[in-house]
């Protein structure tokens, strides 16, 4: 395959460029075909090896970068010339690898004059089925002393699906006013065509790029418990958009749209381009989320009933890990091995084939089975763990709300000096705030508005959490106290009941203290999961998706550039609102807010703005740093042993660089980046509909200028890639153990005189499991990131390519690969900093380095690695 790949590359140097005394133009096409990728539809090649013998074939025609069409017929009106018709040749004779991989044929194109030098090509498929097309490349074209490479990465069906002719450019960039007279309409058309007509339920050979509402999340038509409210459109539920399916509304509610059977396919709508490129990613993914609600979901409630939903024991958590879980013979268990192949099933679900059960040992308590329950690692994981990016540097004490003291009362916290006054080395209160060594962990306002909604008509009970730290002289943290609060039981226009706990190490007090940081770990693995995961990087970057496809050509140089980093987003999102994020499904089955989640996270995406999904700016926000014109970054942490944002200031600093080499070339002065009409209808898109609820210019940069271009662009790839990659792949080393990250509490705080404070004196580890997520939702939720926690074999990684010529211009092409230099120097960096002892936070009592920033990875559950996209 890699011999394939690499004579595509070169072209067929060495073959002659004449035949019959006639000059011709050689090339190579290399494309995957569809019964390569689909075993299911062996039957494919077969048909289309018939229409080969027919004279049905794949027919190419070069198209002229230099010489308009002749003819005076309109709709060749400035359009560059067309070649003749060339087919790929031995299709029949060429074989197909038995597993995912390239296929190469060659093309013998007439060399014309009036053609000249091509810089597109028109490909029409006379087969049955489509197939992948990758490259085309052309060699020997008469006036050129190198090869000319198309690099084409798209599906191709059959042309009766196609309205209009399927046309590839060359890998040259250009801007708009740039482009090749010859191009320009063929440019704009294409753009026109993946814009579509905005009507119509799409299917899957379109290649429509659209927008529409959240508003399939729910099921009316099932009754009103399955009903959800529409997100996005309106200014109680603002929300970025995700792509138009065009499916037809619910019967219930014309506002929603309805929803195929959750459990008969995964094949919802987004352009083919953006699914899933490689087999075992997408039977992985496919398979496993499936599976975890068609066998998994009943197979763990029929054990949870013969068994016990509740966990009896530390040790009896730890089967999940090391003695596996036997799941009780029945029907549905034999149709987990019926229904999913056991090579799949072995890679998905963590089994033996005998009904054996059994996860891979997470992270955190690999070295030690009880480091997690320490404070220095409670404290840690908010500076190194898989949420690092809430806590923040305390300004004034008590911590104020900003709610709205008309609607909600006083929330000002109930935490006094009393309660820290012995546990800040003797510093005074205005001392401690001055030298900046108080830090919060403030989920309080947040919540506090859905609290009682979730308290009394769902299974959780729960409390918004404010939890105070000191930083101590060694860099670490240490907490010095937990407030937990309720909605005052006459209304919340009464403020909050709340109650201020301490670290306490023995006794019933100890007991207490334990369950008080549990409470704190479920309002943050719920914001992490829907604010920090979900909303900040999957659902914030798919309008960009969008828009870079509707907005800038292939030929522009940002699209090139963002290309990579928006790999399968858009498939990712659609699953999720198929089987994660719906009425009923997983994230509702296993997260605190259960059927107000996504509503929860809609609420919270009122305060988003763009700029401050930047770096620097977010740490300096949240007080973590303060602005330093004389760092190496632009701030100087707070905090120095803080890793998240060390490892992360590295690679924000790399990306940033690579932006501002790449957009120099291009964008000269602030004028180029001002008259650039694709750009500024992207961005001016992105902001009235992309971000349509958060349309205010003031939130946005204006785009008139080179820093406002390659400011933008850095927090997108930044989102995109490492954001994503540190929120996302720690999921499983740290939440794979729940009482690590519990994700949902079921009982308020022991109160003194009742069953369970006398059972904290007995027996207080049971106390503390049958409060935290039970059983069922522990193997459920840990199903889900255990899949999602995953790199596949065919990522691809920030500072890589999936082509070495993605672009035909030499000075990005060397900045690009400054910028791979770059981010090595950052992997040998942060495994140094990883192996001294005098960086505590990297490491911890758990004995688990922070590498969730580290770029490269092998594939599987590795803990490190950032994907240049939110592929999973």
């Amino acid at each position: 395959m890699l011999q394939g790949i690499v004579d595509s590359l070169r072209g067929v140097v060495g073959k002659d460029d004449e035949e019959g005394g006639k000059k011709i133009i050689k090339g190579r096409v290399v494309l995957m075909k569809k019964n390569v990728l689909d075993f299911n539809d062996l039957g494919a090649s077969v048909l289309d090896r018939l229409h080969e013998l027919v004279g049905q074939k794949v027919t190419l025609h070069l198209i002229s970068s230099l010489h308009h069409h002749t003819t005076p017929a309109p709709e060749n009106k400035l359009k560059g010339k067309v070649g003749k018709a060339a087919n790929l040749e031995n299709w029949i004779t060429t074989i197909t690898p038995l597993t995912p991989g390239d296929s190469a044929y060659d093309v013998t194109f007439d060399y014309e004059e009036e053609i000249g030098i091509p810089g597109a090509f028109i490909i029409k498929n006379f087969h049955h089925s489509e197939f992948y097309l990758k490259t085309l490349t052309l060699d020997h074209v008469p006036g050129l002393d190198h090869p000319i490479h198309f690099v084409c990465n798209s599906w191709v069906y059959p042309a009766e699906n196609y309205k209009n002719d399927r046309v590839f450019f060359a890998n040259q960039a250009y801007l708009p006013s740039e482009t090749p007279a010859p191009l320009l309409a063929y440019r704009e058309e294409e753009l026109m065509n993946l814009r579509g007509d905005g009507s119509g339920e799409l299917q899957e050979w379109d290649r429509v790029y659209d927008y529409a509402y959240y508003n399939d999340l729910g099921d009316p038509d099932s009754g009103e418990d399955s009903a959800r409210p529409v997100l996005g459109g309106s200014s109680e539920y603002p929300y970025p958009r995700r792509g138009r399916t065009g499916r037809p509304p619910t019967k219930t509610d014309p506002k929603s749209e309805s929803r195929i059977p959750l459990l008969m396919s995964l094949n919802i709508y987004v352009p083919r381009d953006e699914r899933f490129g490689h087999l075992k990613l997408s039977d992985f993914l496919g398979y496993g989320l499936k599976s975890i609600f068609q066998f998994l979901l009943p197979e763990f409630t029929d054990l949870c009933e013969s068994i016990s939903n509740e966990f009896e024991s530390f040790d009896d958590a730890l089967q999940i890990y090391e003695g596996g879980i036997k799941l009780p013979e029945g029907p549905l268990l034999k149709n987990i091995y019926d229904n999913v192949p056991l090579e799949l099933l072995k890679e998905i679900l963590p089994t033996d084939g005998e009904g054996l059960f059994k996860y891979p040992m997470p992270d955190v308590i690999q070295k030690n089975r009880t480091a997690w329950r320490t404070d220095e690692e409670f404290a840690r994981e908010m500076l190194a763990g898989m949420n690092p990016v809430v806590i923040s540097c305390l300004k004034e004490f008590p911590p104020r709300s900003n709610l709205d003291e008309e609607v909600y009362g006083n929330q000002t916290s109930t935490m006094n000096w009393d309660h820290i006054k012995n546990q800040i080395d003797e510093l005074t209160l205005e001392k401690a705030l001055e030298m900046n060594r108080l830090f919060i962990l403030n989920h309080h306002d947040s919540l506090m508005p859905y609290l009682r909604r979730i308290n009394t008509t769902t299974t959780t009970k729960m409390y918004a959490t404010r939890t105070l730290l000191f930083l101590q002289n060694d860099g670490r943290l240490r907490p010095l106290a937990i407030e937990l609060s309720l909605p005052h039981p006459d209304g919340d226009q009464y403020g909050a009941v709340s109650k201020v706990y301490t670290p306490a190490q023995d006794g019933v007090e100890g007991s207490i203290w334990q369950l008080a940081k549990a409470y704190a770990a479920v309002n943050d693995s719920g914001v992490h999961q829907l604010i920090s995961h979900w909303l900040n990087t999957h659902a914030a970057i798919e309008p960009f998706v969008i828009a870079t496809n509707r907005q800038l050509s292939v030929m522009h140089p940002i699209h090139k550039l963002l290309y990579p980093h928006f790999r399968d987003t858009m498939n990712i999102n659609a699953f999720a609102r198929q089987i994660l994020i719906n009425a009923g499904g997983i994230l509702e089955a296993t997260v605190f807010p259960a059927r107000y989640s996504m509503e929860l996270s809609s609420v919270i995406y009122k305060n988003w703005t763009f700029p401050d999904q930047a770096l620097p700016v977010d740490l300096v926000k949240r007080g973590m740093a303060v602005e330093d014109p004389d760092s190496p970054h632009g701030v100087k942490l707070v905090i120095e042993d803080y890793p998240y944002a060390v490892d992360g200031l590295e690679i924000w600093s790399a990306i940033s660089t690579w932006v501002e080499d790449y957009c120099r070339f291009y964008y000269p002065t602030d004028e180029a980046v001002q008259r650039d009409e694709e750009l500024q209808s992207w961005w001016k898109e992105l902001r009235e509909e992309g971000h349509g609820d958060k349309r205010d210019e003031a939130w946005w940069p204006r785009m008139q200028s080179c820093k406002e271009l390659i400011d933008s662009l850095t927090i997108i790839i930044w989102i995109a890639s490492a954001l994503h990659a540190a929120v996302n792949f720690g999921q499983y080393p740290y939440a794979g153990y729940m009482p690590n990250r519990p994700t949902v509490s079921r009982q308020f705080m022991p109160e003194p005189g009742s069953q369970d404070y006398e059972e904290l004196k007995t027996n207080p580890d049971k106390v503390f499991l049958k409060t935290i997520t039970a059983r069922l939702q522990t193997l459920l939720g840990i199903a889900l990131i255990e899949i999602l926690s995953r790199h596949s074999s065919d990522e691809i990684y920030l500072g890589k390519r999936d082509t070495p010529v993605w672009t035909k211009d030499a000075e990005p092409l060397e900045a690009f690969e400054r910028f791979g230099k770059k981010l090595a120097q950052v992997e040998r960096r942060i495994a140094e900093m990883n192996s001294d002892e005098k960086w505590k936070n990297r490491v911890g009592a758990v004995k688990l380095p922070y590498t969730l920033l580290y770029p490269t990875s092998e594939e599987g559950l590795t803990g490190k690695g950032i994907p240049n996209s939110v592929s999973i």
